[in-house]
């Protein structure tokens, strides 16, 4: 698929903005007054910016509301039901730690649950679509879910779990990608299946479709070479993972060069999840391909 920056910045924005949520709401890191301020400000400006993101992929972004309405059926729907009442929870608990040195327990572990649902429901919306098999098997709430631990875990400064959750989420990045690559021959679907017309032999196209592009090509078909998905995939991973862990346990004195490595680590990894999200949806195989000749 086409990979629209707006929606590139929504799932890797809001992610890490709901990760760190979701540790403030255990109290990572034990602060109060204005350093807690600063933590939840973070939190709340990532995940707020990331879900503004998302409006402008959308035809009408002033229609956006009308999504909480699907919520039986629409993953999009939970997701902003989630999103929306994690939000509230978490701000009432900012209110208790930032302003009046209290921590209400069960507002935060409220909250961090909402937060990791609101990750989760999002990487729903995605992994629902038969018609990408790149996109629709476990790994992909997985990889969501992982993603966004192990960068909260980055932005909390638990020094201690994050170079073990990178460690983890590096490793459902490789699952992820290694089943990725073989989601669409696996799902079993070519032009003969998309037609009807398999049982008579093989199916070809005699001509295009059509003689220009149109609009299913310019959202659905993006052809990524192997060459060059196979060096965005070094540098992801490499940013996202290999340097952020280095950087952590890297044996430095001071407290300045401490911190300067760990603005560099969470850096090196907003750059690796960009690269990886861009990956996400420009190698997402649509089946509508084969109606063009293009898988």
């Amino acid at each position: 698929m086409h990979p629209a920056p707006s929606v590139i910045i929504f799932t890797t924005f809001s992610g890490l903005g709901f990760g760190l949520l979701y540790f403030l709401g255990f109290g990572v890191p034990d602060v109060s007054g204005v350093t807690a301020f600063v933590f939840f400000a973070i939190a709340f400006g990532l995940a707020v910016g990331g879900l503004l993101a998302s409006t402008f992929h959308l035809g009408h972004p002033e229609r956006a509301w009308k999504a909480f309405s699907q919520w039986k059926s629409s993953w999009l729907s939970r997701e902003g039901i989630c999103a929306v009442a994690a939000l509230l929870v978490m701000g009432l608990y900012a209110i208790g730690v930032i302003f009046l040195g209290q921590r209400w327990v069960f507002l935060g572990l409220l909250g961090s649950i909402l937060s990791l649902a609101t990750v989760f429901t999002t990487s729903m919306i995605y992994a629902q679509l038969k018609t990408i098999p790149r996109w629709n098997m476990w790994a992909t709430p997985a990889m969501f879910i992982t993603f966004s631990i192990a960068g909260g875990s980055l932005l909390a400064g638990a020094e201690s779990l994050a170079p073990k959750l990178m460690a983890v989420a590096g490793v459902v990045q490789l699952i992820y990608w290694a089943m990725g690559d073989k989601a669409f021959q696996r799902a079993g679907t070519d032009l003969g299946s998309a037609t009807g017309l398999g049982d008579r032999g093989s199916v070809r196209a005699f001509e295009p479709p059509h003689t220009g592009t149109n609009y299913l090509l310019r959202e659905f078909v993006h052809i990524v070479g192997r060459k060059h998905a196979q060096k965005l995939r070094i540098i992801s991973f490499a940013l996202a993972f290999v340097l952020p862990i280095l950087l952590i346990i890297a044996p430095v004195d001071g407290i300045v060069i401490k911190h300067l490595f760990a603005l560099f680590a969470v850096l090196s990894h907003i750059a690796g999840v960009v690269v990886s999200r861009w990956l996400f949806f420009a190698q997402a195989e649509h089946v509508v391909g084969l109606y063009y000749g293009k898988r």
